[in-house]
């Protein structure tokens, strides 16, 4: 597919886990922000470098504020196969489109990335220094820089064959990072409320990404469990509710999950995570029901459904309601 003129080349580096969901969130969310995914690169696979076609700079910087599978995005100006192709490449790229970061009044710095390989200092700044033909104006700020540009070099995946010379060079502006402080900040290990089952939370929000999720959006979970993608879509702006047939789970009683916790404690529950973390606003409810019977108005409709299913039996459960039997003529049609 022929790449559109109109489109800006950007570089995403992407984080290395979840391989297999990376790709349909950033489709996803650039779907999300009016963007559309094109790309010249035939497979991504397993590389952490994916070129793009993005219609604008603020769609790409949309996507950074949501993504936690890619780590940085670049607005790519040359990539090759050697330092020699590279450098060609980048003698190509418009000047015009150059000049506003380059210009006098701008500091600037440069950095190094390399895959899979380690450079010693005095090889970081031999790459540096080749770059001298880019028409720099502005002053090197190593700690404050108006803008910052990277030199990324690719030596393939496998750490037990390192080639000399990477597969692939690429330059770029770096325009923002993604959002995976936010796996860390979320991190189950510190979160109030936990159980046997509890979501991760790095595939928490990119189940959410999945969804796209977005401010002011209902979303709906018929097996919360704990809530771990309550938390995910409110963190997003999205209002949540949720269903789950265990009675002690929803109301946050019997044994803890925690180590060294025989109980849980008397505001162990899904409400109070999203209190932790400052989203209480968007907690709408959540219910004791069995997802096999809904219970919904036959126009019920929610922005987005996202959950876990049950696939086995990890958490024990009580049987909940009465057991009675139901007075023949006044059973539910």
């Amino acid at each position: 597919m022929a790449t559109p003129c109109a489109l800006n080349r950007y570089l995403l580096l992407m984080a290395q886990e979840h391989l297999e969901f990376r790709l349909p969130e950033i489709k996803s969310l650039l779907s999300l922000f009016g963007g559309q995914f094109t790309s010249t690169q035939e497979t991504y696979g397993k590389s952490p470098f994916w070129i793009l076609s993005i219609p604008s700079e603020d769609i790409a910087r949309n996507l950074m504020k949501r993504t936690v599978c890619a780590k940085s995005i670049f607005e790519l100006w040359g990539h090759g196969q050697s330092p020699e192709e590279l450098y060609s490449s980048l003698k190509n790229y418009p000047v015009e489109k150059m000049v506003p970061f380059l210009h006098s009044d701008s500091t600037y710095k440069i950095k190094i990335h390399t895959f899979n390989k380690t450079l010693t200092q005095e090889e970081k700044i031999k790459r540096i220094d080749a770059l001298e033909f880019l028409p720099f104006e502005g002053k090197v700020n190593l700690k404050k820089p108006q803008h910052v540009f990277s030199v990324l070099e690719d030596y393939g995946l496998d750490p037990n064959c390192i080639p000399e010379n990477p597969h692939n060079i690429y330059f770029g502006r770096w325009i923002a990072d993604g959002q995976r402080e936010l796996i860390e900040s979320y991190s189950v290990k510190k979160r109030h409320f936990i159980g046997n089952t509890s979501m991760d939370a790095g595939l928490s929000f990119i189940m959410a990404n999945h969804g796209k999720v977005k401010e002011n959006d209902i979303v709906f979970d018929p097996f919360v469990g704990t809530g771990g993608l309550l938390i995910a879509s409110a963190h997003f702006g999205a209002y949540v509710y949720g269903t789950d047939i265990d009675y002690n789970t929803v109301h946050g009683l019997g044994k803890a999950s925690r180590k060294n916790q025989k109980w849980r404690g008397p505001d162990e529950n899904i409400r109070a995570n999203l209190r932790q973390y400052g989203l209480e606003k968007y907690y709408l409810d959540v219910l004791v029901s069995d997802a096999s019977k809904p219970s919904w108005r036959k126009d019920t409709y929610f922005d987005a459904i996202i959950t876990d299913p049950p696939y086995g039996i990890r958490e024990s459960t009580r049987r909940t309601g009465s057991q009675k039997e139901i007075p023949k003529g006044i059973e539910k049609c």
